[in-house]
């Protein structure tokens, strides 16, 4: 199921977006793609989505997402992750699992700045482990603003999803992130050779390997080990307070189900937790038609409906 859903064919019913580049560090921005309601009203409810690793705000599921979000009288913004979606120039950096701090200041700027009173994060595999970082961080100060997160199959163990996809019939999906990883860090070496060296590059061919290679020493960690003790979202998921829609599939390849009970996820009042037997990564594909079909989707924009004051 998880291979099949990337080539489910899709048409997707939204407005054209507007371009937004959000600013994180003084550094570093974000582009995200937003689709406002009309005249853009302060009280109608955001949905933000944050995409997976290697994938973008073009990604089928944050599309269908928008799609059904946005029909419900949601505003609804696509971020990028750093560097994603063709945006590598608009920072010096790579992009990592803890970069919660990014999501915190979109919050912050659409809060803050912008004025919305009903904010919600949503967040596929890496993101996922974003939006539940930044949930857990947040701890018991949530800020008024801050509604609700939902996270899909988040990588909250790195260590245990690393290990998963160095299993055999996992190589299509590892091939499939490193090559996109370094093809990503090849772009990099173009716009800032001194920073990302290619010549003497130890080999990469598996996730861990680029992380003990690439990520960790770019980032001030001792290796892909001490990196993802840090960065994976099991180490807050108990201090989540803010409402939380946490769905993963028991057959999920390469996001283990029982890191979830090792995080005692479920033991987390604020945090629902649905772990049906069968959806694969991130796929969740059933066999009925209409806004069921995609079934993530359709929970996540139900959960979040739930809790707003004037989606539809």
């Amino acid at each position: 199921m998880t291979i099949v859903s990337a080539f489910v064919p899709r048409r997707f019913d939204i407005p054209p977006p507007e371009r937004r580049l959000f600013q994180v560090d003084p550094e570093s921005r974000l582009l995200a793609h937003c689709h406002w309601q009309p005249e853009k009203h302060k009280d109608v409810p955001v949905i933000v989505i944050v995409h997976g690793l290697e994938g973008s705000s073009d990604s089928n599921y944050a599309r269908g997402i928008a799609e059904k979000a946005f029909h419900r009288g949601f505003h609804v913004v696509r971020m990028n992750q750093r560097n994603c979606g063709g945006t590598e120039a608009l920072t010096p950096t790579l992009y990592n699992s803890g970069m919660s701090a990014d999501y915190r200041a979109v919050f912050e700027e659409l809060s803050n700045a912008d004025g919305f009173k009903q904010i919600f994060f949503v967040g596929y595999s890496m993101g996922g482990n974003l939006v539940t970082k930044m949930a857990g961080e947040f701890g018991t100060a949530v800020p008024k603003a801050l509604c609700g997160v939902c996270a899909v199959c988040p990588a909250l163990d790195l260590a245990a999803c690393a290990a998963a996809l160095e299993r055999v019939d996992n190589y299509p999906y590892q091939r499939r992130f490193v090559n996109g990883l370094m093809s990503r860090y090849a772009t990099k070496h173009e716009l800032f050779p001194e920073r990302y060296p290619i010549h003497g590059l130890a080999p990469v061919r598996t996730v861990r390997q680029f992380d003990d290679v690439i990520t960790a020493p770019q980032f001030g960690y001792r290796d892909a080990q001490d990196y993802y003790e840090n960065v994976g979202a099991k180490r807050v998921a108990r201090q989540v307070r803010v409402p939380m829609l946490m769905i993963t599939a028991q057959n999920d390849p390469f996001v283990p189900y029982a890191s979830f009970l090792a995080a005692k996820i479920n033991e987390n009042p604020a945090i629902q937790f649905v772990a049906p037997q069968y959806g694969g990564h991130c796929a969740f594909i059933s066999k009925h038609s209409g806004s069921e079909r995609f079934w993530a989707e359709q929970r996540i924009v139900d959960f979040c409906a739930s809790l707003s004051t004037n989606s539809a």
